[in-house]
């Protein structure tokens, strides 16, 4: 068996962003090819775009939910309404152990520039991200939520 938490946090030590390195991580669950998988969640990066939005590690989840339990037909309202509660669900652990699902209040504190530039991945970056431990605790719950 996979360990999903451990991917993810290794994709992101490898350069993936929180958004890329949760989806890839689950890839033998969603059947996407890695190529695919890194260019559709390559924009939730930064809290999309770098923009500090909603965390990447939440929007990546948010991917690996829809792609396993999601619905396709827009008239399903009970199914829509099912999904959803779920996202929440997943919004409100993530939130609960981290205090937010907002990028800039998650890097609150850590000197993260702003700007589309992405900084470069050093020693000093990943000792004042909090990213690859957010990547690893966002699979973690995804895992309890879909066993």
């Amino acid at each position: 068996m996979i360990n999903h938490s451990e991917k993810a946090e290794k994709l992101f030590l490898n350069g993936y962003n929180c958004s890329q390195s949760v989806l890839l991580a689950f890839s033998d669950l969603t059947g996407l090819d890695d190529e695919t998988a890194a260019k559709l969640a390559s924009s939730f990066g930064g809290g999309l775009g770098r923009m500090r939005e909603v965390c990447g590690a939440v929007n990546g989840a948010a991917m690996v939910l829809g792609l396993l339990r999601g619905y396709s037909d827009p008239d399903d309202y009970a199914a829509k309404n099912k999904h959803y509660a779920l996202v929440q669900e997943f919004a409100r652990r993530f939130k609960e152990e981290n205090g937010s699902i907002i990028c800039r209040e998650l890097l609150s504190g850590t000197g993260a520039a702003d700007g589309n530039m992405p900084e470069k991945r050093t020693d000093e970056y990943y000792k004042k991200r909090p990213c690859p431990a957010i990547v690893r605790q966002a699979a973690e719950i995804l895992d309890e939520m879909l066993s």
